[in-house]
């Protein structure tokens, strides 16, 4: 039996455990398999799937996550052991930590790491096309050039600001000037044949946007697992504001990871001759859904060079939550969020 470490299950099916490993059914056909002594991860993208509570013990008592996302990207769920958030200084800390000059540390660090990696990206892939479409990288570069002036400004935008909510509003409106020049950049890297009606969010039905939010969605997952593993609450965020079921620490750790995890995978996808599949309401097929899920996930899985080692970015994932956690609990005094070296 072929090892499956990350298990991704469709619509109409049904998860049980059999003689140590979990059993996907759909109808009386077996779909998949995966031994529970090597899974790390299950991902459910479509309706009508059950599990067996069988099934979710063992993945509880495994470490196991079970992630939960619709057909458009939005992650609406995930089962852990309840053995994760029996932690509490952590979480103590980290709520103190909204008021005094932590929050506004972590909220500039994030934002930098953001906006290197957003410049680092299109500096990449401009790099390939210098010669081959150098109108292309005329795009890229000035681009890239334009989000490094922003970074440069985080340091200094809100100066004088003793409280997050006085930082916010404008290094948000900072990120988001930046953001302009990335989906500008972005664009230039999409196959011909795909429109592109700029940057929208959750809900968008086109091509472009879709297949973003929905390799976001599964990235959100991991960054909220890495989070509750170090002993954090992903609701109280800094950068993102408060609001009822707004997992505002997750939107916030997340960024730094947008394009060496979910860009890049998307990229892949696209250059490789992936095809964009809508069903009528503007869904991504099942077809789509599962090889974007398998791109991103294997991206996850890429060791990178950090800090002179060779890591898979999930391990990085986690090291900045912990790295986080020992920040607010005063164990470090610097936070600093991955940047990557492209």
């Amino acid at each position: 039996m072929a090892i499956v470490r990350h298990l991704i299950v469709e619509r109409q099916c049904f998860i049980s455990k059999h003689q140590g490993r979990l059993k996907v059914l759909r109808g009386k056909e077996t779909v998949a398999q995966a031994p529970l002594m090597h899974l790390e991860s299950v991902l459910v993208t479509g309706s009508g799937v059950t599990l067996s509570s069988d099934a979710i013990a063992a993945c509880c008592s495994g470490g196991i996550p079970i992630h939960f996302v619709d057909e458009l990207g939005r992650a609406y769920g995930a089962l852990y052991s309840s053995g994760l958030i029996g932690t509490i200084r952590t979480r103590r800390e980290q709520l103190a930590a909204y008021h005094d000059q932590r929050a506004l540390t972590i909220a500039r660090a994030l934002t930098s790491a953001k906006l290197q990696n957003q410049a680092g990206l299109l500096r990449y892939m401009a790099k390939y096309r210098k010669e081959s479409a150098p109108e292309s990288f005329v795009r890229l570069r000035e681009a890239m050039t334009e989000i490094l002036v922003h970074e440069s400004r985080v340091a200094r935008v809100g100066e004088g600001a003793t409280h997050i909510d006085e930082l916010r509003e404008p290094l948000m409106l900072l990120e988001a000037h930046a953001a302009q020049h990335y989906w500008r950049g972005f664009a230039t890297l999409l196959p011909e044949g795909i429109p592109w009606p700029g940057r929208e969010g959750r809900g968008s039905r086109d091509a472009a946007n879709s297949v973003i939010n929905y390799a976001y969605g599964i990235l959100y997952n991991e960054i909220e697992r890495a989070i509750l593993l170090a002993g954090l609450d992903p609701y109280a965020g800094f950068v993102h504001a408060d609001r009822p079921g707004k997992y505002s620490l997750v939107l916030d750790m997340v960024e730094p990871f947008r394009q060496p995890v979910a860009d890049r995978a998307i990229l892949n996808f696209l250059g490789k001759g992936g095809a964009i599949e809508q069903d009528e309401k503007g869904w991504l097929s099942e077809g789509t859904r599962k090889e974007l899920a398998e791109r991103v996930l294997e991206r996850l899985d890429r060791p990178v060079r950090h800090d002179d080692k060779h890591l898979p970015l999930r391990h990085l994932i986690q090291q900045q939550a912990r790295s986080l956690a020992t920040f607010v609990r005063g164990e470090r005094g610097t936070f600093d969020p991955y940047a990557a070296r492209w």
